[in-house]
């Protein structure tokens, strides 16, 4: 046995000890931070539509939120952009992503999504022109609101559907009404520097934690979605967990992501499954944040 699997189960021993002190350090950062951000509510009867790069980023992202959209009475449809091939979990790509669209059809039923759209591009393998046009026509659905990923994040393909969601905006008809985008995280915090909405997941907990389980192949790398919400809940001084958001017009979301991911800038961190690093997500690339809110200094978005 190496040196790194016998030190593997010290590591986890640790582990909630470690995360009982970061708490206490987001607590104090909650209660020194500026004024609150708003908070989450919806007066119902809106189509909502939630892109997810891979299968699980859905639950990861916002899952809590989307049960809080149908109890208020909204519909939400859940696209799924790529197969999650990919994974590894299992040694078969056709297997891993067979195994990956169960998952994810059982995610969207605890959910209670109103629908669920499998694009299923084959991860890694697909062009960008692909997807936008897949896009095209959910996006005439004409919904009020837009859940997705952006540019902060490490991973390529988060990458590529932020970029070929901007795209499929760009090309809406001018007299259609551009939805109102919520940038979320995946496993890279937005932190204060971005965040402005936030979403109070009490009352949909259970739920939203039983659809993150439901991506059980992914369960591992899942892990740290629960903390990332525990965090977010003690920076805004909500009892239990919390989602946050970056919530901004669609232009401005087209002007930051239209142009290739190879030419964006910033480097980010995301949370890793044990806690020993987690405040480091929110340190690393903080002033990659604040350039997407001066246009002028952006690059990589003219």
């Amino acid at each position: 046995m190496s040196f790194r699997s016998r030190l593997r189960p010290v590591k986890r021993a640790l582990a909630p000890a470690v995360e009982r002190v970061w708490h206490g350090a987001f607590a104090i950062a909650g209660k020194m931070r500026g004024p609150s951000v708003r908070a989450w509510s919806s007066a119902g009867g809106q189509d909502v539509l939630v892109l997810a790069p891979h299968p699980d980023d859905e639950a990861i992202g916002c899952g809590g939120t989307v049960l809080r959209h149908i109890a208020a009475g909204d519909r939400v449809t859940i696209a799924i952009a790529t197969d999650g091939r990919r994974a590894g979990a299992l040694p078969d790509p056709a297997r891993m992503a067979a195994q990956r669209h169960v998952e994810a059809t059982n995610a969207a039923k605890l959910l209670q999504a109103t629908q669920l759209e499998w694009l299923g591009l084959p991860e890694g393998e697909w062009p960008v022109t692909r997807l936008r046009d897949a896009l095209g026509p959910l996006l005439a659905r004409k919904p009020a609101i837009v859940y997705a990923p952006s540019r902060v994040d490490f991973h390529p393909e988060h990458h590529k559907v932020a970029h070929a969601l901007a795209l499929a905006l760009q090309a809406l008809p001018a007299s259609q009404p551009m939805p109102t985008l919520r940038v979320y995280q995946v496993q890279v915090p937005l932190t204060a520097v971005l965040v402005n909405l936030v979403s109070d997941l009490a009352s949909v907990r259970d739920e939203s934690n039983a659809a993150l389980c439901a991506h059980a192949s992914q369960i591992g790398s899942i892990e740290c979605t629960f903390r990332r919400r525990r965090y977010s809940a003690l920076l805004h001084g909500i009892d239990g967990e919390a989602e946050e958001f970056w919530e901004l017009p669609a232009p401005r979301y087209v002007e930051l992501h239209r142009d290739t991911p190879d030419t964006w800038q910033g480097h980010y961190r995301g949370l890793r499954n044990l806690p020993f690093t987690d405040p480091l997500s929110w340190w690393v690339g903080i002033d990659g944040r604040r350039k997407l809110l001066a246009p002028s200094a952006l690059p990589g978005s003219a």
